[in-house]
């Protein structure tokens, strides 16, 4: 029986990193303490549960892009996991940013309204609407298939917030 140095998890053998907090697994610590026995048990805090969503990497790195940035906002401030604190910000710096073109574009429509460039703005605001439903589909599926799939500007700045947090 092999447990993480770390965060006490037990974990298989043979395996290389922590699924729970991802440590590299050296020598196999002991087991949690277990005399006496107490009800419910109590551990020392080197083998307190990390404090994760309990999701595996990739459901959580999806469930970043369900609702564009707020579930980004959301997992960025709940799970520690590298992977699910990269798909997080990018789900923020991506959809934010169309977020806030959509709100550009709402403002323009009054003027282009009375302008006689209505068609215009038709055309944009399709245009934006199928890049957002193309890149909540793409980011979804690749965070599933637990790739780190970057979007060329957004990923740089996505590194920086998922560092500085």
């Amino acid at each position: 029986m092999v447990f993480c140095s770390k965060c006490g998890t037990q974990v298989n053998e043979g395996v290389a990193f922590c699924p729970q907090c991802g440590s590299p697994i050296g020598a196999a610590a002991p087991p949690p303490p277990q005399y006496p026995p107490q009800y419910p048990p109590q551990y020392p805090p080197q083998y307190a549960a990390a404090p994760a969503s309990g999701l595996q990497e990739n459901v959580a790195g999806l469930l970043c892009y369900l609702l564009g940035w707020l579930t980004g906002i959301i997992f960025l401030l709940i799970d520690k996991r590298p992977f699910v604190r990269f798909h997080a910000a990018q789900s923020i710096v991506v959809f934010g940013a169309l977020f806030v073109f959509r709100i550009i574009l709402s403002f323009l429509w009054i003027g282009s309204y009375y302008s006689g460039m209505f068609g215009i703005h038709v055309m944009l605001s399709m245009l934006l609407s199928l890049i957002t439903l193309a890149a909540w589909i793409i980011l979804m599926v690749m965070a599933y298939q637990g790739k780190r799939f970057e979007v060329p500007v957004a990923a740089g700045i996505a590194h920086n917030l998922a560092g500085k947090v």
